[in-house]
């Protein structure tokens, strides 16, 4: 069993919901993307997703596309992120989740980039882009060096697609809250619950939600139907104003233990 399957296992078994916060990679510059990497692993994160750095990340928002500009103009690459997993794997065990775009990881090598992704400490691959249909290869490698592939299934995703990806995924998958981009929302559409039970269902692992993830509040509605949550956009949009002296770094550490708090007691604080 790996690492995800044994969090969720755990989470499964106390009733709780993971907390996967995302973060780019080299936002602002690699040195601060590890302190937030140990802030997250230290004050409860399951999982931690890490956004590798792309000119076109066509899934992503505003405040995540200007942290890939961030990161693209500090000279982060595909090699540099897998040092820094290996340095924050010196000292921590959290589960770390790859997620970015085909472009990066076909221009490295797919074999080449599963090998060295796992030797880094690396535990599951996201690729945004890539359909099922086109998945066989790639998950193979990734099979091959016991890495989990997790794949986006989204609201307008069909049944028989749903089925393929179910093929190919393992641990869990990630459900996309909204038929749009990344960013920040007050709530979600209102047919989102009854889509995510229909997804569990099909799919038959523990789903996670993305996309919108903004508050506990948010957290707590759809607390007894997902598995856990990522929240990406609200923390990138916080960690920057610290990287820009706007705003305390107190209020953005306590904004995220409200989160975990949520997730792993199932109220707000």
């Amino acid at each position: 069993m790996n690492k995800i399957d044994k969090v969720f296992e755990k989470l499964n078994s106390s009733k709780n919901k993971a907390i996967i916060p995302y973060l780019t990679g080299g936002d602002p510059d690699i040195d601060r993307t590890l302190k937030l990497m140990q802030f997250y692993a230290e004050n409860g994160a399951d999982i931690i997703e890490i956004g590798v750095p792309f000119s076109d990340p066509m899934a992503d928002g505003p405040v995540i596309q200007a942290a890939m500009e961030r990161a693209l103009k500090a000279g982060t690459t595909l090699k540099s992120i897998l040092n820094l997993v290996k340095r924050f794997r010196r000292n921590y065990d959290t589960p770390l989740v790859l997620m970015g775009y085909m472009n990066p990881f076909y221009a490295y090598g797919l074999e080449r980039f599963c090998k060295d992704a796992k030797e880094a400490g690396v535990d599951g691959i996201l690729t945004v882009d890539m359909p099922p249909e086109e998945a066989e290869e790639f998950v193979s490698y990734q099979r091959k060096y016991d890495l989990t592939p997790v794949f986006l299934v989204t609201p307008v995703t069909n049944e028989d697609r749903i089925l393929k990806i179910k093929k190919y995924a393992t641990s869990f998958v990630y459900f996309v809250s909204v038929t749009g981009v990344t960013g920040e929302r007050v709530s979600l559409p209102a047919d989102t619950e009854k889509k995510l039970i229909e997804i569990k269902k099909l799919i038959n692992m523990p789903t996670v939600i993305g996309f919108g993830i903004s508050s506990p509040e948010i957290i707590i509605s759809f607390y007894d139907i997902a598995d856990g949550f990522v929240i990406g956009s609200a923390l990138v949009k916080r960690a920057e104003r610290i990287w820009s002296s706007t705003e305390n770094a107190r209020d953005f550490e306590n904004f995220f233990k409200s989160l975990a708090f949520a997730c792993h007691k199932g109220r707000i604080a």
